[in-house]
């Protein structure tokens, strides 16, 4: 049984390896063009493999893994494509043709189906993609044409994002310079599978989706200093599911979130990249990419203490008085007294396209890459087995080699 200790630390070596997951809007579908050379086996580390190669694909980079223990099976986020390999790199299937950005995943064990975040800003439509990943069994499978995919329309994010804060009666569409977009909502981006806040069952816990919003850098306004995430409870979704349709963007999804949560992190640049649960401490890890406020610490690693539930109280920095559902950081890693937050500076690829949990202390972390093939460049992807120290700059290390 796996014990919930309330923090992430442990006498376990690190975790490398992460990267960007940019938020920006794909407006033209690359297909998979690759064929990815299968990697040679690894030395197994408690039955997994040290690292799982995603191939190199005419993509965007890396957004985001999910892993299935039971199947054997890796899933890529690679922004306009999913890339579904074994757990030796070999691929199995894909799926394309997404014009909008497939950003975060994470495996629902409770259908057995991957879940991830969709964005369309330009119709202003957010979406959580549910893929029947046992039905993608060959590669180019096309999103819209082969029922793979079916999605659920977010209309509290939809709300938040269109929001005219200055009241002048315009959208000011995909821009963070604006004072429109409540929080400085740009969509949608880290999902995670996980106990709601505050539920100290720990896996015996009823798991609900919680999903984060992307939030545009700006330095020039103060109410978008928090990372802004809703729960769902996804037992009865399948009523709100629909086939992807992108040249009619359906509207079907909850009128009501479970839950509106906020983290007083300062302001990052697109919010949340990769959000996960860690069953073996209890805690929400979250990586983003700095921030640029000069008033705060601007970490690119976070955690959200489990062990404590939220309370309501003011949200910072809004033109109005406001009160929240308010998550405390984790009191480990670094901490800036000035602006009260905790985290981890983690200088290079720690999290940001990719972090699964294996909930026993050990994470795969994604790492990007490119390579030139025949003249065209192509995102390669990487998951890097990794432990968490909770040290400081960088929390994560290597796993050692096993005798």
């Amino acid at each position: 049984m796996r014990t919930h200790t309330g923090h992430l630390g442990g006498p376990l070596a690190a975790i490398v390896a992460a990267v960007f997951a940019c938020t920006a809007v794909v407006t033209t579908a690359s297909t998979a063009l690759a064929e990815p050379v299968p990697s040679p086996a690894r030395p197994a580390h408690g039955g997994l493999p040290s690292s799982v190669d995603g191939g190199a694909w005419r993509s965007g980079h890396v957004q985001g893994m999910a892993i299935d223990r039971r199947k054997g099976f890796m899933y890529f986020s690679m922004t306009n494509l999913l890339v579904k390999t074994d757990l030796r790199g070999n691929p199995v299937g894909s799926v394309t043709g997404f014009t909008g950005h497939l950003g975060d995943l994470d495996f629902n064990e409770r259908d057995g189906r991957v879940y991830g975040s969709l964005e369309y800003k330009e119709a202003k439509s957010f979406y959580i993609a549910i893929l029947d990943v046992d039905r993608i069994t060959r590669m180019d499978m096309d999103a819209q044409t082969t029922g793979v995919v079916s999605t659920v329309y977010l209309k509290e994010v939809v709300k938040d994002f269109t929001a005219d804060m200055n009241g002048d009666g315009v959208f000011d569409g995909d821009t963070g310079r604006t004072p429109d977009h409540r929080y400085g909502c740009s969509g949608i981006d880290g999902v995670a599978f996980g106990p709601a806040f505050g539920d100290r069952r720990g896996e015996h816990a009823r798991k609900k989706l919680t999903v984060a919003y992307g939030v545009y850098a700006n330095a020039d306004r103060t109410d978008n200093d928090h990372q802004v995430l809703l729960q769902y409870d996804v037992a009865r979704w399948k009523k709100y599911e629909r086939p992807l349709t992108e040249s009619a963007p359906h509207t079907s999804g909850p009128a009501r979130v479970d839950g509106k949560f906020f983290a007083y992190t300062g302001n990052t640049t697109y919010g949340v990249q990769n959000l996960e649960y860690d069953g073996h401490s209890g805690n929400w890890l979250m990586a983003a990419y700095k921030g640029t406020k000069p008033g705060f610490p601007n970490y690119s690693v976070f955690a959200l203490d489990g062990a404590r539930k939220p309370v309501r109280g003011p949200i910072r920095g809004q033109q109005d008085p406001e009160r929240g559902l308010l998550l405390p950081l984790l009191r480990e890693g670094a901490h800036d007294a000035a602006s009260g937050t905790y985290g981890w500076p983690a200088p290079g690829q720690y999290g940001q396209y990719g972090l699964v949990s294996l909930d026993d202390g050990r994470f795969y972390v994604a790492r990007s890459g490119t390579l030139q093939d025949g003249g065209v460049t192509k995102q390669t992807a990487r998951a890097e087995l990794n432990t968490w120290t909770g040290l400081t700059p960088s929390p994560f290390g290597p796993v050692a080699p096993t005798a």
